[in-house]
């Protein structure tokens, strides 16, 4: 399996991001997680390549989804 480049814009009080992260822990998927209430930087990147302000925003290999959806992360990473 080919390694993927996941990113998890969050918050650290957001339910569906921390569902987001458990999911990607509990099947070993590695990702960097950028905390958008604390890092002004990220929180305009994840603006600037979504158009969206809600979280969590998730990239996988260019492809971003916003809000917790377990059958497109499922789908985007072979699970």
């Amino acid at each position: 399996m080919s390694t993927r480049e996941v990113n998890v814009y969050s918050t650290p009080y957001c339910p569906w991001c921390k569902k987001t992260k458990k999911l990607l822990e509990d099947n070993g998927i590695t990702y960097q997680d950028f905390d958008v209430a604390a890092d002004r930087t990220a929180r305009e990147e994840m603006i600037r390549k979504t158009g969206q302000m809600a979280v969590p925003v998730i990239e996988i290999d260019g492809d971003f989804v916003v809000g917790y959806d377990e059958g497109w992360l499922k789908q985007k990473l072979g699970l």
